[in-house]
């Protein structure tokens, strides 16, 4: 059903301040509909960026926190899947031990496999030096760091404080820990010397399972000391997916003071289901780089019944609904994420991707019901013949 402004106003407002309310609605609608956005007739969204960088991190992120291990064939079938569907980077592994992340042992495999496609970038994770030289050896061109922005996380999982993790080399997943004493700066520096550029990821930004919440005061200033260091690009993770669009308004505030939100990226975990309202606040903001995983792959540790990384179907339908580029082909990221689940023996953990496979098995059901008909159309002409 729909109502006029003037209705809503005159049942909603007393008699002295109707006027004034419809006149401000009034020409607010004026504006909206002067949008020359097909969208803007609808909706207005503030500081939206045209294009997002969608980051894909499923084939390292998400199948890190897999129980069994994934074979290479398989990685790399997903990796060439993604490319061809238009992601613009794909995080492919992790230089880390085996004794740490058993499911990235076959690190050198993977990034010696894929067949590289151009304006595809392929970073990896690399925790001290010498993660950081067997991925250069590999042909890594493009590498990441990472930080936490909550002493507890910090101190519980590696046993020092955020200023420590700076300065020593560290790798954290499942509860476990692995320290060197080489430095991100090490790491930075080299990379420096090798034309190899680095990202830089934070932890925690919005909440910790030791703290509580996190003072948007601490994220900002381990973005700033990473960005100093040298990263070109920083990714604010939520963790523990507990984040809403209100709590990541405060925290990008706060970054945005020390970082310019050309630098920055989201990282939302979709533990509570605000992955999607995370993101919309966070390119409200200002933020055009998106992290995500193909079919919703990777969970939090910290959370039980975490669903992981917000999806990358889920996004990049969000996203083109709301008329911004992306580069992504649905379809055939919709197959990629089909591929991955089919190895791993478990339905697509998107909504969208969901939506989008329901259709195609209605349309190729609808499909053989025709032919179907068509069949036996043909063999009732067929018998009438032969009767006749």
């Amino acid at each position: 059903m729909l109502f006029s402004v003037a209705a809503v106003c005159r049942c909603s407002l007393p008699h002295r301040a109707y006027g004034r309310k419809l006149a401000r609605l009034q020409k607010s609608l004026h504006r909206l509909r002067e949008t020359t956005s097909p969208l803007g007739q609808y909706l207005a969204y503030k500081d939206v960026p045209q294009y997002v960088k969608v980051v894909e991190v499923g084939p390292r992120d998400g199948l890190q926190n897999e129980k069994g291990i994934i074979p290479a064939e398989a990685k790399l079938g997903l990796i060439h899947r993604l490319a061809d569907a238009g992601l613009p980077v794909i995080e492919a592994t992790s230089f880390v031990s085996p004794k740490w992340v058993p499911q990235m042992a076959d690190h050198y495999e993977v990034l010696t496999g894929i067949k590289k496609k151009a304006g595809v970038s392929y970073p990896v994770l690399t925790p001290n030096l010498k993660g950081y030289r067997a991925a250069v050896a590999a042909g890594a061109r493009e590498v990441a760091i990472f930080g936490a922005a909550s002493e507890g996380f910090s101190k519980n999982n590696i046993n020092c404080s955020i200023d420590e993790s700076l300065e020593r080399e560290l790798f954290h997943t499942h509860g476990l820990c692995c320290i060197t004493s080489n430095r991100f700066q090490d790491v930075v520096d080299q990379a420096k010397e090798d034309g190899v550029r680095v990202r830089g990821y934070v932890s925690c930004v919005v909440a910790c399972p030791y703290d509580g919440a996190t003072d948007p005061a601490l994220v900002a200033r381990v973005a700033k000391k990473l960005h100093s260091m040298g990263c070109y690009e920083i990714s604010l993770g939520d963790t523990i997916g507990v984040g809403t669009a209100g709590t990541m308004v405060r925290m990008l505030d706060a970054v945005m003071n020390e970082v310019h939100a050309s630098i920055l990226a989201v990282h939302c975990h979709d533990t509570y289901g605000q992955g999607l309202s995370n993101i919309l606040a966070s390119l409200q903001m200002g933020v055009s780089v998106v992290d995500s995983s193909v079919s919703g792959l990777g969970g939090c540790p910290y959370a039980r019944g975490a669903t992981g990384n917000v999806s990358t179907e889920d996004v990049v339908y969000m996203l083109h609904g709301m008329d911004i580029k992306t580069g992504v082909d649905m379809e055939k990221l919709v197959d990629a994420g089909a591929f991955i689940n089919a190895m791993l023996g478990r339905p697509t953990a998107s909504r969208a991707a969901a939506a989008v496979l329901a259709g195609r098995r209605a349309r190729e059901d609808k499909q053989k019901q025709l032919q179907q008909q068509q069949q036996q159309q043909q063999q009732q002409q067929q018998q009438q013949q032969q009767q006749s």
